[in-house]
């Protein structure tokens, strides 16, 4: 029965009454498992067979040693064929000219004709050698025979035995019939493994020239990423580039492309190579293609540079060893150097590394400065380390402006005359006029320069970072004038033009830090009056040519290129501060990490080298002042103060109110107050002391008049 299976058992409910018959229950018969066909089941054996990786590794491996024999095979016939003809001199006369060097082609024509000359020398020589043979044979027979017939005579002298005459010839006969019985032993021996022989042989030549397909190839070979890098990995990533021209001027050269290659030198943490492309082939295809290309060379993007140096149709590639630019490049020595001095003249700040390993030292003398790049790359460390090391050369002046006021320059506190932080409006108006101030400053050096063509200044460098901030700012003053953008009446950028056109002169120095540059947060004015500009990484191609211009960018300069994260604090510099390559115009710079702690460290040293620097906070813009406590705000905490950098400050303070100030006005104040100026080691001076006794003199009059 096919249905359903009857199982007589108990029930679980309550017992039936006696003379019941138990109850019969139908249960569904379960579903017998599937039955595999035999031939699916040896289908799925055979493909884990064929599949696993033993099997596949044993195929692979002797696919590759029968391959070997044709290569080798190959290769034979190629050098055989060389050997015999002028292939290798056509070949290498084609790769010259491809090459546009027609020197050596001339030369290597020059070659090939004494070697066909030269073999046509041979062959006529072939038709007179047959009868020159036959010729020495015959003569050779006959002096061999005479000779031996010489020593049969002499032996049959010395034994009187006549028969001693053919004893030699006898010798040579029997030595004859020696050899031929020898050959025939061995002949058919020979014959049966000489093919052998020479299938081993052409074996070997296959398996040192690795002549085989890429997939027969043994894993440690197939894994060419980290590889180091050879003429042949070069010629073949190029021609591999997907260029037609390349490809088809390299398949041309006698040498394969060898001789597009200069010497591959050892460059830092990776090789570089200078590449002559072939007639027709443009340097920018090779640029455009720099992820192909490193890839082909079994590197990541950002492990391959392209640049173009002096050489006409010349690209210079740059190769880092595999994994190198992720490793750090130590500290800087402004941190682990507490000798170290800076000269604003004639130094170099210490900023990083290049990729070649050497020391990137930035010159900053009359240069003024920007630095670009995404946020949180770390451009703010890399202008804070510039300052940092300038701050050691105690002649140099900061005025110093922070709009992301997080205290990124909190250290500068004692070291810069004016340091205005935070983010607000209020502090963009701040900035403003304290780059304004700047530039009286600048037209009152240069006022100065035209009466005294010797007079030298302090060098006095205005750093604004975050400057996006002041460009972008709606606020406007009393009479419309913007604060922000880049118009004629806008009030920060004319400022920046202003020390951008005069105050190298007269060392008025502009340094700016901005981020993500566009043509409203960074116009294209002031970008260009930048002599030092560096980029960390943006986002494209056109912003990497708002940062460092077009002429670097066409030679190479990619900042676009760098990792977002992963290049931080790596900058791409476009300067003629800082030594590079002959016939570059940029140079990538991986910049020494400063932290919050070892900078205030270096600050606490560049403020032991000034004496008592009163750092301004805030710009007082109120009409009404109160002179003497102007006085007392600008001492600060020194004892006393020559009385020229105190009418200095504060001009500083309020240029309204005290930029006309003379040395009589300063002393009209004090004479009235009783804090009269007096001479210390031959120069007037103000003591704090005495504006101190003053205000609190005048303060305690105040108040009797008020209870009065």
């Amino acid at each position: 029965m096919s249905g359903n299976v009857v199982h007589l058992h108990k029930h679980t409910d309550p017992p039936a009454a006696v003379g019941t018959r138990p109850a019969l229950s139908v249960v569904p018969e379960q579903p017998a498992a599937p039955v595999v066909p035999l031939w699916v089941r040896s289908g799925r054996a055979v493909r884990a067979v064929v599949t696993h990786e033993t099997t596949r590794a044993a195929a692979r491996g002797a696919a590759r040693h029968t391959l070997y024999v044709f290569g080798g095979a190959r290769i034979v016939a190629r050098r055989t064929w060389d050997g015999r003809t002028a292939a290798r001199y056509e070949r290498m006369l084609r790769a010259a000219e491809a090459a546009g060097n027609y020197e050596a082609a001339a030369e290597w024509e020059e070659r090939g004709q004494r070697f066909r000359e030269a073999r046509h020398r041979r062959r006529m020589d072939l038709l007179h050698s047959p009868m020159d043979a036959a010729k020495g044979v015959l003569v050779g027979t006959g002096m061999g025979i005479g000779s031996l017939v010489t020593l049969g005579v002499v032996l049959a002298i010395a034994n009187k035995d006549v028969t001693d005459v053919v004893t030699p010839l006898m010798a040579v006969v029997k030595f004859i019939r020696l050899m031929i019985t020898i050959v025939q032993v061995v002949w058919g021996p020979l014959v049966s493994i000489g093919p052998f022989l020479a299938l081993f042989a052409l074996w070997a030549v296959g398996s040192h020239q690795q002549a085989a397909p890429q997939w027969a190839l043994p894993a440690t070979v197939r894994d060419t990423a980290g590889e180091p890098i050879t003429p042949s990995i070069v010629v073949k990533a190029l021609r591999d580039l997907g260029v037609p021209a390349l490809r088809n001027a390299i398949k041309e050269m006698g040498d394969a492309g060898a001789s597009m290659l200069g010497p591959i030198r050892i460059a830092g943490c990776g090789v570089e190579v200078d590449v002559t492309l072939p007639s027709g082939v443009s340097t920018i295809e090779v640029q455009q293609r720099r992820r192909k290309l490193a890839e082909n060379l079994t590197r990541h993007e950002h492990e391959v540079f392209i640049t173009i140096p002096e050489a006409a149709r010349t690209v210079r590639l740059w190769i880092a060893d595999s994994g190198a630019l992720d490793e750090p490049i130590g500290p800087s020595p402004l941190a682990t150097d507490d000798t170290l001095t800076a000269d604003y003249t004639k130094g170099r700040a210490p900023w990083g590394q290049d990729l070649r390993g050497d020391a990137a030292a930035l010159s900053l003398y009359q240069r003024h400065l920007l630095v670009t790049g995404r946020s949180n790359q770390g451009k703010t460390a890399s202008l804070r380390a510039l300052a940092l090391w300038l701050a050691l050369d105690r002649s140099v002046q900061f005025w110093l402006g922070d709009l992301k006021g997080v205290g990124d320059w909190a250290m500068f506190d004692g070291i810069a005359d004016v340091l205005i932080q935070g983010p607000t409006d209020d502090h963009v108006i701040q900035v403003t006029e304290m780059v304004e101030d700047a530039v009286n400053e600048m037209n009152r050096r240069i006022e100065v320069q035209r009466t005294d063509e010797g007079a030298v200044f302090p060098p006095l460098i205005v750093l604004v970072d975050e400057a996006q901030v002041a460009f972008m700012c709606p606020a406007v003053d009393e009479d419309r004038r913007p604060y922000g953008g880049s118009k004629a009446t806008s009030r920060y950028f004319m400022a920046v033009r202003k020390i951008h056109n005069q105050g190298r002169a007269v060392d008025v120095l502009m340094w700016q830090g901005t981020q993500d540059p566009t043509d409203q947060n960074l116009p294209k004015l002031i970008r260009e009056g930048a002599h030092t500009r560096a980029s960390l990484v943006l986002g494209t191609e056109t912003q990497s040519r708002m940062a460092l211009g077009d002429k670097a960018v066409e030679d190479g300069a990619a900042p676009h290129l760098l990792r977002q994260g992963l290049d931080k604090g790596t900058l791409v510099v476009a300067s003629d501060g800082i030594e590079m390559p002959k016939g570059q115009s940029s140079i990538t710079v991986r910049t020494h990490f400063i932290d919050d702690d070892p900078a205030a460290a270096i600050a606490e040293r560049a403020k032991a080298l000034r004496d008592g620097v009163t750092t301004l906070h805030v710009i007082e813009r109120s009409e009404e002042r109160d002179p003497l406590t102007d006085i007392a705000t600008v001492l600060g905490d020194a004892p006393r103060v020559r009385t020229k950098d105190v009418l200095k400050r504060l001009a500083i303070l309020n240029e309204d109110a005290y930029g006309k100030w003379s040395f009589i006005d300063l002393k009209r104040v004090l004479d009235g107050a009783g804090a009269e100026p007096y001479k210390s080691d031959g120069v007037m001076v103000v003591a704090r002391e005495r504006v101190a006794r003053a205000l609190a003199n005048r303060d305690s009059d105040g108040s009797a008049s008020a209870s009065e």
